[in-house]
C-alpha cells in the first residue's frame, strides 16, 4: 500500500480538528464546562447557588435591629460580676467552721479573711497625715527636724495612715491635746488628733470576681450562722 500523500494528511488534520471543534462547542452548549461569559444575570446566579430559595433581601433598617437583637441575646446568658462582697461577722470558733465549708468552692486567692474593726476607743495619737509616699513622708520628716521635732515616726504599715507621721499615741484625748498644742507652739501646722479603735475578735470573709452562681453557693453556708451576713466590700 503506498504511503499518504502530503495532501492526504492535510485533510486528516482538519477532520479530526474540526471534530475536536464541534465537540469542544457540544460539551458547552450542554453546560458540561459551566459559562465563561461571567454576564449571567442575578436570577440565574442566585438560583445557581446552594438553598437560593432560602435567600432573602431585608433593608439595612432590619439589618441594623436583627444585629442588636443578637447581641442582646449573647449579653443575657452572660453571668453578672460583683468586685468583691463580704460575709462576716464571726466569732473565731464559728470563722473556722466557715471557712472550712468553703474549701469545696476552691476559691484560692480569690478569698481572705479579716479582722473587723473595733468599736471602742483604746488610746488617742498626734499625727501629720499620709504624705503618699516614702519619699515625701521623708522630706515632710526632714521639716519636722528643722523645727527641732525629734519624737516622730513614719508609717509605714498597710493602714489608711501609711506614709503618714505619728508624733505620739496617748491614753487620753486631752494628752494628745496638750502634745498637738506644744508642736503648734514649735511651728508644725499639719499635725491633728484622732481616736485609735481597739482591736475587735469579731471576723469577715472577703470574696473577689462573685458571679451569680458563686453568690448563690456563698449565700447557702451563709445561711448556717444566724449573726452572719453578706454584703458588699466597703
Amino acid at each position: 500500500m503506498p504511503p499518504p500523500t502530503k495532501e492526504r494528511l492535510v485533510l486528516k488534520f482538519i477532520f479530526w480538528s474540526l471534530l475536536a471543534v464541534n465537540a469542544v462547542l457540544f460539551a458547552y452548549g450542554r453546560g458540561y464546562l459551566g459559562h465563561f461569559s461571567g454576564n449571567e444575570r442575578e436570577p440565574e446566579r442566585l438560583l445557581n447557588q446552594l438553598n437560593a430559595n432560602k435567600l432573602a433581601i431585608i433593608s439595612a433598617e432590619k439589618a441594623h435591629h436583627a444585629a442588636e437583637a443578637s447581641a442582646v441575646a449573647e449579653a443575657k446568658p452572660a453571668p453578672q460580676m460583683q468586685a468583691c462582697v463580704e460575709i462576716g461577722s464571726f466569732v473565731l470558733a464559728d470563722a473556722r467552721r466557715f471557712e472550712a465549708q468553703l474549701e469545696t468552692l476552691k476559691l484560692g486567692d480569690r478569698q481572705s479573711r479579716h479582722n473587723l474593726p473595733g468599736t471602742e476607743v483604746s488610746s488617742y495619737i498626734v499625727y501629720i497625715p499620709s504624705q503618699g509616699s516614702k519619699e515625701a513622708a521623708d522630706k515632710k520628716a526632714g521639716e519636722l527636724r528643722g523645727l527641732g521635732v525629734t519624737n516622730y515616726f513614719i508609717m509605714s504599715d498597710n493602714s489608711p495612715l501609711r506614709w503618714g507621721i505619728s508624733l505620739g499615741v496617748f491614753k487620753t484625748e486631752n494628752a494628745a491635746q496638750n502634745q498637738l498644742a506644744m508642736l503648734m507652739k514649735q511651728g508644725v501646722r499639719s499635725a491633728r488628733v484622732a481616736p485609735r479603735m481597739s482591736g475587735s475578735k469579731l471576723l469577715a470573709f472577703q470574696f473577689r470576681d462573685v458571679d451569680t452562681d458563686l453568690k448563690a453557693k456563698l449565700e447557702k453556708i451563709r445561711a448556717g450562722y444566724a449573726n452572719a451576713d453578706l454584703r458588699n466590700c466597703k
